[in-house]
């Protein structure tokens, strides 16, 4: 690694626009673009088919395609999301990228990174701590229903249900901090006062009329913004071939926007010529969200959507079982492919410029290679070979040609639906488009909800199963026919979306049986010799 501060000046940032934490790792204050009238950049979108437990290596890509763009004398960087701790002590492990595609310090940005993750968790605790006070003290604005819940970075499942003891006993939920509505804040928020501003407008809870109790009543804004000065504020680190980058924002597109901070990826714009960003989970989750949630908020729009894809993964979604992944089966292959054009013609509804990456493994064949590429042919979509792993930026070279020739293309970018839109029309066309579902199935209690939330006319967040194109996490491949259940549905105002839970999902995960917390080591003097 390289001081952080040297790369930075290498790449226009000055030291005066740098917090230092240590000597690889910095905050970017937000003034750093006041004086630059340099014109906004590309912004190359990366996505995915369904997530397997192969891994498809959408990190791994970003920072490949940054470190191959940087190789043919571009001025690249990648804007991506923070870590969570509960996935990194969990089965998932880190988020740092992988082999020679990687960011550094890898061990500080898994763990606790700048506190950003901590910031966030007690910001979202202090106002729910403020709330039952308020309760507590007197109850002067009549909070007779409490609709916050309170978050912590580990995977946890007891605390799914707990009961609160407060001046009256209720039942509540801890969510995941990437989860929270201050995440979502902190992700979406343009400058420190949009972020003020959005911390007022949380609703807290109802008053015995029913009205909205805003933070900004319990004259809490400020005391949250302060434990948010520092995080708002973008992290920049450098890749294993000493490339800048910025890591901002949270994960979790299954459950949450997925995305890295509209404010990173302002300033990467703004600073280099190409930024890379990566959407989590596939294109039906985190490509939707990007650009229904988070595009709109941008300066430009992306200029093309990357699919990336293994061979491994198509197998699985073909049905190949474990033992006879690493055999040349083409059958399972076309039968995965399935899933593949589900992706490919889901962004093409958002963007005419889409192409397909094909993340190497070292036991893929010449001959599924071909069969893969050949049949995105068949679909009039360039699909490229990309060996970032074990090459890194060398490995990226020719994707990294295509995705500068793809630049300089129009690319017409759409959006499945409008903000002003009816709230249940908008669920119906999410699920039906992006999803490919049949029907959509509301109780009468959601009915209720739906209508009362019509009138934020917000874009939504829809919550399911990052495995599946539909809400039950079996069905792979490319399902027909399914029909898709809406189980909750709340709003989250400070964020300014609508939040809707289809299937069994869960906003706090568990700790599985084989965690990656098993195979850390540490020694004596503090050293960690091993994460993953």
């Amino acid at each position: 690694m390289i001081n952080i501060s040297t790369l930075a000046k290498k790449n226009d940032i000055s030291n005066k626009y740098l917090e230092l934490y240590g000597k690889y790792m910095a905050k970017v204050k937000l003034d750093v673009c006041n004086n630059t009238n340099k014109k906004n950049s590309n912004l190359i979108l990366i996505t995915s088919i369904n997530p397997t437990k192969y891994g498809e290596g959408k990190t791994t890509l970003a920072i490949g395609l940054v470190d191959g763009l940087c190789r043919l004398g571009k001025k690249a960087t990648a804007c991506l999301r923070e870590p969570s701790l509960g996935p990194v002590f969990g089965i998932k492990g880190g988020a740092t990228g992988g082999g020679k595609a990687i960011i550094l310090p890898q061990n500080e940005i898994n763990l606790h990174f700048t506190g950003d993750m901590h910031a966030i968790s007690a910001c979202d605790n202090l106002l729910c701590a403020i709330v039952d006070n308020h309760i507590f003290q007197g109850n002067d604005l009549d909070i007779q229903k409490v609709c916050i819940t309170r978050t912590l970075d580990v995977n946890d499942r007891a605390l799914r249900n707990i009961t609160i003891n407060s001046s009256y006993q209720r039942h509540e939920e801890f969510k995941i901090t990437a989860a929270s509505e201050i995440m979502a804040i902190l992700t979406i928020a343009k400058d420190f006062a949009d972020l003020k501003k959005r911390l007022g407008k949380i609703i807290v809870g109802y008053n015995s009329k029913s009205e909205p109790i805003f933070a900004s009543d319990l004259q809490a804004v400020d005391a949250l913004a302060i434990l948010l000065k520092d995080a708002i504020k973008p992290n920049i680190v450098q890749t294993n071939e000493k490339n800048l980058v910025f890591v901002h924002g949270g994960p979790f597109a299954n459950i949450s926007f997925g995305t890295c901070s509209t404010i990173s990826l302002n300033l990467g714009l703004k600073l280099f010529d190409y930024c890379v960003t990566e959407a989590g989970f596939g294109s039906d989750l985190g490509g939707e969200k990007f650009f229904d949630i988070v595009a709109p908020n941008l300066p430009v729009k992306p200029s093309l959507v990357v699919i990336n894809v293994t061979i491994r993964s198509l197998k699985y979604h073909g049905g190949c079982s474990e033992e006879d992944m690493h055999k040349l089966n083409l059958n399972y292959l076309d039968m995965g492919l399935k899933n593949l054009d589900f992706h490919i013609n889901n962004m093409l509804q958002f963007s005419s410029n889409v192409i397909v990456a094909i993340n190497k493994f070292k036991d893929d064949t010449k001959e599924e290679i071909e069969y893969v590429i050949n049949h995105c042919q068949k679909l009039h979509i360039d699909a490229i070979l990309t060996d970032a792993y074990q090459n890194g930026g060398k490995g990226t070279l020719d994707l990294a040609k295509a995705v500068v020739n793809y630049c300089n293309k129009e690319n017409i970018v759409k959006t499945i639906y409008k903000n002003n839109d009816n709230l249940k029309e908008k669920i119906d066309l999410v699920a039906k488009k992006a999803y490919h579902a049949k029907n959509v199935i509301y109780n009468s209690d959601i009915l209720k909800k739906i209508n009362e939330l019509d009138k934020y006319k917000y874009p939504i967040c829809i919550a399911k199963t990052p495995f599946s194109t539909s809400d039950n996490p079996k069905l792979i491949g490319y399902p027909k026919d399914f029909k898709m259940t809406v189980t909750d549905i709340y709003l989250e105002n400070g964020a300014g979306v609508i939040v809707v839970l289809m299937g069994n999902i869960l906003t706090m995960p568990g700790l599985g049986k084989n965690n990656a917390y098993l195979r850390m080591q540490i020694d004596d003097n503090g050293n960690v010799g091993r994460l993953f």
